[in-house]
């Protein structure tokens, strides 16, 4: 299967193929203050699954830190994707595929959440203990 989505504009589109690595809620302050929501909804992807197809010279990126490299439209400031190279993955916002049907497994850093969402799903404090984390899981 093949995702195509594209920035606010649509200046910068983008694919993704296959299935994501995982999908989820990010709780986290820096994602929250990105996304400008309460909540991110990330989809992960190895980066061979994921490329540019158009507009690729609109592709700006912002590394706050070595462990994000987001990337959005220079032209609109559509958000696009972050690359998380300490991870091998890459996380396309959910929204920016509006084909995949999201399918949330899990809530990452939900210790920081401003946003409670009883849904049943783990909640952990940070991230899973394979991606640095404790891998502790809190109440719901």
């Amino acid at each position: 299967m093949t995702y195509v989505g594209s920035c606010f504009c649509g200046a910068v589109q983008l694919e993704a193929e296959g299935e994501p690595e995982a999908m989820g809620y990010c709780h986290c302050a820096s994602c929250r203050s990105w996304s400008g929501g309460p909540v991110n909804a990330f989809s992960l992807w190895k980066p061979q699954a994921v490329r540019i197809t158009a507009g690729s010279d609109a592709v700006a990126t912002y590394e706050k830190t070595g462990f994000s490299q987001r990337q959005y439209c220079a032209k609109c400031g559509g958000h696009l994707m972050t690359g998380h190279p300490t991870l091998g993955l890459v996380d396309v916002f959910a929204a920016t595929l509006p084909t995949l049907a999201f399918t949330p497994g899990v809530h990452v850093n939900y210790a920081q959440t401003v946003l409670p969402m009883r849904d049943g799903l783990p909640k952990l404090k940070d991230f899973p203990a394979e991606f640095g984390g404790t891998g502790e899981a809190m109440a719901e």
